[in-house]
């Protein structure tokens, strides 16, 4: 991106409409490039050269205040029937009311009832009516234009009361869009309030409080219990539980000590911390999780997608079925002109496209902003919309589905050696490996106190083991296919491997390219409450389950059938995991894959969706996968799906709900029953109750 490009928040965006015409009049300054309006965020990207009064004039129309993306701003709590258009609202009612007392006392034409309803026409409309006008001079059809049309016909037919009951109304629309739009919003707002924009910093002998933006890396921050933590660092001194639900979603407090990693708004609940800092304000995981959201909340689902395109040719469509009903039926079949006006103005009105506009963008936003406070990050409405319709989940299993800290449990030597010498052997081949059976190893010999010995020339035997040379004799350690290869394993030994696999226990051995000098088990402990959380995606709609691993066969049924998985595909080479997952997206359609983001990067994008395990702090499952569990917590997939799901139901609702109602009232016009107030109610009725409607995904809570 260009060194010229600058992000503004913004104050004051009330619907899809404004926003689109303010992002126009930016473009059209001339010393801007381009331009990029996130209306869920309320947030704007401009490239190129313009100032933040340029960027205000542009937006006048609609009062937009423009504020620097870093700048903290505190919104001014205005109360609802404080706001201008409110209280104008509100007079306008009142005049309504004044209008119809002198209506039944005096008559529908007396100067007095006219110039009451026109007063109130004047004074709860002249914002829409400046807008309106503007637009209609432009050739710009949006709701305000729209709107504008009617009342002025209204007013040239003589419909004053019907006139000033559409002023009314729509104003009252306005105000409940906007309100429920800034409680949509509210789930990002909530996210950027939590990391505090001062930190504590001990430099040398001096202790200063600064902003976060002027904290280096390396800089020493200190926390006091009871304080929320500025920045992303590591501990280096101290020891203290860390309350890290505000990042992660996680209930329970996490004890952290020397070398741990804490973050940025999570709250310090004990002891007092020195922490290293390790990334800029800009860096922190708050920080990028906030920007992820953003561009996800941005990002068009391709449901909106459908709405956008569609509104695109409906509301011309509108404007020319409205013309034809205002002057076919007067023309050709002897109808009265005012009575068609009259209905031609009506259709204007209940044509009106901002529900239908509306009905995505407001569930997906919420949607978003939900799953964010509860520690699931999901970048973007298609990922959310794929997700609702994930029919196959497949798994990694180690560190997924188990623990990822796999224990040693058995070593039985042969060919006269020790278990020592087994343990010590395999572990000074291990220490040059990363795979998690190596750490178990190396763990065991560490605890067991057993003798050092020294590997040269170590290689790596992809998916199978690997091989060193100790005291000039080469020797292997691997699964028992890797020795398969080189000799004839004896009967005797095959039937012991094959007992301790049926218990769940994966083999390696340790032996030459002559014979097997011992035998290691080690077991993976089951994540407490993976077969519960496999139940619960079972009960939500997913048909199948599957365990894809490297593990032998026989361990991963054993663990598959403990779990209650539909199918287990063992003995995978990274490669065999990326073509698995190919083969289950032909069969099934949407397939999830859900690992660590970092060895099974190449599944998880093959995948419909890819959902990465444990965010916090690993930049490469936040980068690399369509949803990240931010806390490294498989409860939250049941969590994740549900909402996908019922947000998919909301917006198929919202979509069907405002396009029936378009259609009744339209329906309505053949005997002749549609009237203007009926026709903006309808409008008004179907907007809040699509918005409404989506602000339900507020309430959809995670449950462990």
């Amino acid at each position: 991106m260009a060194d010229n490009t600058n992000s503004y928040r913004l104050q004051g965006l009330s619907c899809t409409n404004c926003a689109a015409k303010f992002e126009k009049n930016i473009r059209d300054i001339d010393t801007v490039e381009d331009v990029q309006l996130n209306f869920g965020a309320a947030k704007i990207t401009v490239q190129g050269e313009a100032t933040i009064e340029q960027l205000e004039e542009a937006g006048a129309f609609d009062r937009i205040k423009v504020f620097p993306e870093r700048q903290r701003v505190t919104e001014q709590k205005e109360v609802f029937w404080k706001k201008t258009e409110n209280i104008a609202a509100l007079i306008s009612l009142f005049l309504i009311i004044i209008g119809y007392i002198t209506h039944f006392q005096l008559g529908e034409a007396h100067p007095l009832t006219i110039g009451t309803f026109l007063a109130a026409i004047f004074v709860g409309g002249l914002s829409l009516f400046k807008i309106g006008l503007i637009n209609l001079t432009k050739l710009q059809f949006d709701m305000k234009t729209l709107m504008t049309i009617a009342v002025i016909g209204a007013v040239i037919i003589g419909e004053w009361a019907e006139g000033a009951v559409v002023v009314f109304l729509f104003a009252v629309s306005e105000a409940l869009e906007s309100y429920s739009i800034d409680k949509a919003r509210k789930s990002i707002k909530s996210l950027m309030d939590i990391a505090p924009n001062r930190a504590i910093i001990k430099r040398g002998s001096e202790t200063i409080e600064i902003d976060v933006e002027d904290v280096v890396i390396g800089d020493l921050m200190l926390i006091k219990p009871g304080q929320k933590i500025a920045m992303d660092g590591e501990v280096i001194k101290g020891w203290s539980s860390i309350n890290q639900a505000a990042i992660t979603g996680e209930s329970i407090p996490v004890q952290k000590n020397q070398g741990d990693e804490v973050f940025a708004g999570t709250l310090n609940e004990e002891g007092s911390l020195e922490v290293r800092v390790t990334k800029y304000a800009e860096d922190t995981t708050i920080a990028k999780i906030i920007h992820l959201v953003e561009e996800a909340q941005a990002e068009k689902a391709p449901s909106q997608q459908f709405v956008d395109k569609f509104a695109h040719y409906y509301t011309p469509a509108i404007m020319l079925v409205a013309l034809f009903v205002a002057i076919i039926p007067p023309l050709f079949f002897g109808g009265v002109w005012s009575e068609w006006v009259y209905s031609g103005l009506a259709v204007l009105v209940v044509g009106c496209p901002c529900a239908l506009v509306i009905s995505t963008p407001v569930a997906i936003v919420t949607a978003i902003g939900n799953a964010a406070r509860n520690g699931v990050l999901i970048k973007g409405g298609i990922h959310l919309e794929e997700t609702g319709r994930l029919e196959v989940i497949a798994f990694d299993k180690t560190g997924t589905l188990t623990e990822g800290k796999p224990e040693v449990t058995d070593i039985i030597p042969f060919a006269g050696t020790g278990d020592e010498e087994i343990l010590g052997i395999s572990r000074a081949i291990e220490e040059f490996s990363q795979h998690p059976l190596a750490s178990a190893i190396i763990r065991k010999a560490k605890q067991d106190s057993v003798e050092t010995y020294t590997a040269d020339d170590f290689q790596s035997i992809t998916g199978k083991g690997a091989t060193a040379v100790i005291n000039s004799t080469d020797y292997y350690i691997g699964s028992p296919n890797l020795f398969e290869e080189m000799f004839e394993i004896p009967i005797d030994l095959k039937e012991k491997i094959k007992t301790i696999q049926i218990q769940g226990k994966t083999v390696m051995l340790l032996g030459t390219k002559q014979e097997v000098k011992g035998l290691i088990a080690v077991a993976d402990q089951i994540r407490k409450g993976s077969q519960s959380i496999i139940q619960k995606l079972h009960k939500l709609g997913i048909k199948k389950t599957v365990m894809l691993t490297g593990d032998n066969q026989t361990v991963g049924n054993a663990i598959g059938k403990k779990l209650g998985l539909s199918e287990t595909k063992a003995e995978l080479l990274p490669q065999d995991k990326l073509t698995s997952i190919k083969a289950l997206s032909e069969q099934s359609g949407n397939v999830a894959m859900v690992g660590d983001g970092v060895n099974d990067a190449p599944a998880l994008a093959a995948a419909t969706t890819g959902i990465a395990m444990g965010g916090a702090g690993t930049d490469a499952a936040i980068e690399t996968a369509d949803i990240a569990l931010i806390a490294d917590d498989l409860e939250k997939l049941p969590y994740t799906i549900a909402l996908s799901r019922k947000t998919l139901a909301i917006i198929k609702q919202n979509i069907s709900f405002s396009l029936a109602l378009k259609v009744a009232a339209l329906l309505l016009v053949i005997p002749g029953w549609l009237t203007l107030w009926l026709a903006i109610f309808a409008d008004m009725g179907a907007t809040i109750i699509v918005v409404l409607n989506s602000l339900r995904l507020m309430k959809t809570k995670y449950s462990a």
